[in-house]
């Protein structure tokens, strides 16, 4: 993504449970693969999803505020999704509360 540098990952806790969990990295259309979702209306109705499945988690992230916390599952998730968007994960938040964030690089500083 151009210009990205990093980006906040938020609720993370919502997926807890999910016996799977599936991330589109992909579009066919007319037995295309396509990376981009098309401009055109009409081409957006006809795509199909290509999916990533990953294994879910049963244990809770929730207020969970270092990556030793959480279920390797779902550190493999979040490594898999900054892969994809070409970005890491700056900040990761683990719950509604303000305090359940996982600071992994101050993206405030230089």
């Amino acid at each position: 993504m151009g210009g990205i540098t990093g980006i906040a990952l938020t609720k993370l806790d919502v997926l807890d449970g999910f016996a799977e969990l599936k991330v589109c990295v992909a579009y066919t259309l007319n037995g295309k693969r396509l990376h981009r979702l098309p401009a055109s209306i009409r081409e957006q109705a006809e795509v199909k999803p290509v999916y990533e499945v990953f294994e879910g988690w049963s244990s809770s992230t929730k207020g969970a505020r270092s990556w030793v916390d959480l279920p390797a599952q779902a550190v493999k998730y979040v490594r898999r999704l900054e892969e994809l968007i070409g970005a890491p994960v700056d900040i990761l938040s683990t719950s509604p509360e303000r305090d359940d964030v996982i600071l992994v690089r101050d993206p405030f500083k230089g």
